[in-house]
């Protein structure tokens, strides 16, 4: 469950030293992440490195864990987030940028325990409500995957159902089945 601490502004939580599991801010609100554990961490790696070696060699997108998204006076940790190759956050020098302000194309968050699923879900509606092109919330003890678009809420997908990424990540696609392979202990 995350931990609740003091209200501040969006100004003075982003000046707060990072911690570990990661602070977030919500509507004025400061909580910090639950730490993940086996299977979150299996999905979160095993879905970030299918981004990578579909789009990398693509030059597609670049997918980021744990990376800070600030954007619409909200500062959070999406487990995974994946941006367009041109859309990658820059700094001056052309590098991956310390702070990213723009939206992702895509925000992934995997249910942990102790987190409430509701409020998962809610925060990926926010995202797509606030320039994120595709939010994905991933149930580990239920696999379901649900998909979010602006307008658009797939409900709960399980099995063969198939994930087409493909508007933010051209060709990219995979089934819930597939999203969830990881879990295997023998997984590669």
């Amino acid at each position: 469950m995350a931990i609740a601490r003091q209200r501040m502004t969006l100004e003075q939580f982003l000046t707060l030293p990072e911690e570990q599991p990661a602070l977030e801010y919500w509507f004025g609100e400061v909580t910090q992440k639950v730490s993940p554990k086996g299977p979150h961490s299996a999905l979160q790696l095993g879905f970030g490195n299918r981004i990578a070696n579909f789009a990398g060699p693509r030059r597609l997108a670049r997918a980021f864990t744990e990376a800070r998204i600030t954007l619409a006076g909200i500062s959070t940790v999406p487990d995974l987030v994946v941006y367009r190759r041109d859309r990658v956050p820059r700094d001056d020098r052309g590098q991956v940028a310390e702070d990213f302000v723009t939206p992702p194309d895509i925000a992934v968050e995997i249910l942990s325990p102790g987190q409430s699923r509701p409020k998962q879900i809610d925060r990926c509606r926010w995202y797509v409500e606030n320039g994120v092109a595709l939010a994905i919330f991933a149930e580990p003890y239920q696999r379901t995957v649900r998909l979010f678009r602006l307008g658009a809420d797939s409900g709960d997908l399980q099995g063969t159902a198939l994930l087409d990424l493909s508007d933010v990540v051209p060709g990219f696609t995979l089934t819930v089945d597939d999203f969830f392979a990881p879990l295997d202990a023998d997984y590669s």
